[in-house]
């Protein structure tokens, strides 16, 4: 029996699994190579600033490949792009251990960032797929599952640091484990087979009204998380000042929030509606921030951080679920058009707020992404939801 028509039979909850388990491998390689950062940076003795060169190679890599993601699983269907994007992932994770150079670092964090978002894209058209399924909203569980597998991915991490097991030989042990995994469930994910598509499509197609105002909520939640991901520590260091064993507390506080709120967001959605659930979760994201800019002392600071987490947990898988059941373009293209604009966000929104901090203060800076999170009540507002 072939695999499609395996994959044919497969009950709703069996794709959903097997959905769940790809985004637990996705979050899983990234949180892997996250960990041992610190690591190759003392290695390749490289500075701070070296090192945040260096590192912009991923996002440089990441971008283009949004709107070709759309095109390849529009062409050959999610599935197929998602095993390429996989094995590419997982043997470039390999690679980045083994870089002995800076060139040879740079180049492979360009190939990662690249098939990191083949990964994504592809995945999550399938979660858009599998929530058709089901009727009803799904898609944040799935979230949580990558949130769940950072977790997972930094305690490997602390752990082969402890032991003094090199980056290379980690990669290899997490490469076996992504491998196991796509083999063990590759066939439980949606068929696909490109004929079904509509005429073959572009490579680029511009998004509708619909679409912008979806990407203009991802933006906007897209600066507020990817200033809590680079500047938690900072802040709780010289805002809240908080002693040496409490920096890193904001930052875990926002994260396990985030993955909290994402195993309870569907049911949420399912009560009070899509739109309405991403409302709140601006206002509780400018809530929380403010909290903390207004009340810069640790029980408080916790808190509003607390709130952040809770707030943008719920507003990408939204988004990219509505985004998903576009009627002007296939589900993977119209995936990649709206992660290209939220993802912008996510790229301007750190350095934005270091160039703030430094012309005004931290403080000021926090205040402006307690902004951004009232945009996305205020955009979600007006926008299809």
């Amino acid at each position: 029996m072939s695999t499609v028509a395996i994959a044919g039979q497969a009950t709703p909850r069996t794709h959903r699994l097997a959905v769940a388990a790809w985004f637990f491998l996705q979050g899983l390689i990234f949180a892997s190579w996250a960990s041992r950062i610190p690591t190759i940076q003392q290695r390749m003795g490289f500075s701070d600033a070296m090192l945040g060169l260096i590192l912009l190679s991923l996002p440089i890599g990441q971008l283009p490949s949004l709107p070709f993601s759309g095109w390849l699983i529009h062409k050959y269907g999610s599935r197929r792009t998602g095993i390429a994007g996989a094995v590419l992932y997982s043997i470039t994770l390999v690679s980045l251990g083994w870089a002995q150079a800076p060139w040879q670092l740079i180049s492979c964090l360009v190939v990662f960032g690249f098939a990191s978002n083949l990964m994504n894209i592809s995945i999550n058209t399938q979660a858009v797929g599998v929530e058709a399924l089901y009727g009803r909203s799904i898609m944040a569980s799935f979230h949580g599952m990558w949130s769940l597998a950072g977790f997972t991915g930094a305690a490997i991490g602390t752990a082969m640091n402890g032991l003094g097991i090199m980056p290379e030989y980690h990669f290899l042990l997490i490469l076996a484990l992504i491998l196991t995994g796509v083999v063990l469930t590759y066939s439980s994910l949606l068929p696909h087979s490109p004929e079904d598509d509509a005429a073959d499509q572009p490579l680029f197609v511009l998004p509708d009204r619909t679409l912008l105002g979806l990407g203009a909520i991802a933006f906007c939640a897209l600066i507020c998380e990817g200033a809590m991901f680079d500047w938690s520590g900072v802040y709780f260091k010289k805002v809240v000042q908080a002693d040496k064993g409490w920096v890193g507390a904001g930052y875990t506080a926002f994260m396990c929030t985030m993955a909290l709120g994402r195993f309870g967001a569907d049911w949420l959605t399912s009560k009070l509606g899509a739109k309405r659930v991403i409302q709140l979760s601006g206002l509780l994201t400018a809530f929380g921030l403010l909290t903390a800019v207004l009340l810069p002392a640790l029980p408080t600071a916790l808190l509003g951080f607390m709130l952040v987490g809770f707030g943008t947990s719920s507003v990408v898988p939204l988004v990219f679920s509505a985004a998903g059941k576009s009627t002007v373009m296939p589900a993977g293209m119209a995936l990649a058009a709206v992660s290209t604009i939220g993802f912008l966000g996510f790229l301007i929104g750190p350095p934005v707020i270091g160039l703030i901090a430094g012309a005004t203060s931290l403080r000021i800076s926090f205040t402006l992404i307690a902004f951004m999170g009232l945009c996305v009540a205020a955009v979600a507002t007006r926008a299809r939801v």
